[in-house]
């Protein structure tokens, strides 16, 4: 498709074409197909094999264009380019055939004697063009439109509505990354790489008990989200990660992130019933033992307790700050933080506020497993539980 602007309209034309290339197999044993596929190149080609790499001593022979079956007809899309922008006269072009690709007319600068100068300055600008563009590739049948379109305008769509529309995707598709963020979590393959270094796909297949299929997509998932780095090598945490990720760094975010993976997620997959009754919908979460979501942390097993209370810690150093400066605080002496748990907003207010001291008030089992948090900061000395 050529997009081209002129008085504020977009131009467009476009040409379509196919190449066709033939590709004859060798007589291959198992062994070596099965060889082939442990290699692990064919798994991300759209026919199965490469052809430019191990694939290529698959195949006998080949009768066409050798780039078509590596993905591009370039041949065939150099001379449509060209002839897109400034069709060739007829003797400037020249016939050349090859045992392996089909006839193409190819372009080719004749002597000054062959053509004149209004020529040779169109053929250089085609060759020019030939070297960058985009067309669309369909069939042999060519057209040529042309259509104007105001340029606030795409695809048929006023352009703010567009970015509203690529707004709205953003977020309709939010929960997948979500979910990729939970379950990475969940196998603990942050961890795992953290203490690994960079691993291939196989090895953390191997260490995590998962299928090689699923494992590579959650791990390119990652890689996409930029939680992951990805190389020849394999895959190996990024420098955010291995900050907040890791279960064991000091600024994790692991166990909050386990809560809100299983806790808060069932109990926004029922939404709807609890806007239509109007009620908590906790009995939807696994194996719930009151009625109140807080409660049921403190009939759970002590495990599972200290989790929640990290998992508090951790998102509270998210949002401490932004609380702790929201107001200015500073003619308050002292600040009782109701619900305060870990303490970690109480540490932030006596860090900003070095006069002020704040007493946390929790649950008598929330304050016992204060300890567990490990918490060593400063200023410990204005806080009391």
């Amino acid at each position: 498709v050529y997009c081209s602007s002129k008085d504020d309209y977009l131009d467009t034309e476009v040409t379509e074409f196919f190449e066709e290339t033939k590709v004859k197999f060798a007589e291959l044993s198992e062994e070596l197909l099965w060889e082939y596929i442990h290699s692990g190149e064919p798994m991300d080609k759209a026919g199965g094999y490469g052809i430019q790499a191990l694939g290529g001593m698959l195949v006998e022979y080949v009768h066409g264009d050798f780039l078509n079956v590596v993905g591009f007809p370039l041949n065939h899309f150099c001379k449509k380019l060209g002839e897109l922008y400034y069709p060739p006269s007829k003797h400037t072009i020249h016939h050349i055939k090859y045992d392996s690709i089909p006839s193409v007319e190819t372009f080719e600068i004749l002597s000054d004697g062959d053509c004149d100068s209004s020529d040779n300055t169109k053929m250089e600008d085609a060759k020019r063009l030939t070297n960058g563009g985009l067309v669309e590739l369909g069939k042999c049948k060519e057209i040529n439109c042309s259509y104007k379109i105001p340029m606030e305008i795409q695809n048929g769509i006023p352009r703010n509505v567009t970015q509203c529309l690529s707004k709205l995707t953003h977020l309709l598709d939010g929960f997948k990354g979500s979910k990729v963020l939970f379950v990475a979590c969940k196998l603990k393959i942050f961890d795992l790489l953290k203490d690994r270094g960079t691993m291939t796909t196989e090895d953390a297949a191997n260490q995590l008990n998962t299928s090689l299929r699923g494992t590579e997509r959650l791990l390119d998932a990652c890689a996409s989200l930029g939680l992951l780095e990805k190389n020849n090598q394999g895959y190996s945490n990024a420098e955010l990660t291995n900050l907040c990720l890791v279960s064991d760094s000091e600024y994790s975010l692991h166990d909050y992130i386990l809560h809100c993976n299983d806790h808060l997620w069932p109990l926004f997959t029922h939404l709807e019933l609890a806007v239509k009754e109007g009620t908590s919908q906790i009995h939807h979460t696994p194996e719930k033992k009151v009625n109140d979501l807080f409660q049921d942390f403190h009939c759970q097993s002590v495990e599972v307790k200290q989790r929640f209370v990290r998992a508090m810690d951790s998102s509270s150093k998210v949002t401490a700050r932004d609380i702790s400066t929201a107001f200015d605080l500073s003619e308050f002496k002292v600040v009782c933080d109701l619900g305060g748990c870990t303490g970690a907003l109480a540490y932030d207010l006596v860090q900003i506020y070095p006069e002020m001291k704040v007493i946390v008030l929790d649950l008598p089992e929330v304050i016992t497993d204060v300890t567990s948090c490990q918490l060593s900061r400063q200023n410990a000395c204005d806080i009391s539980f």
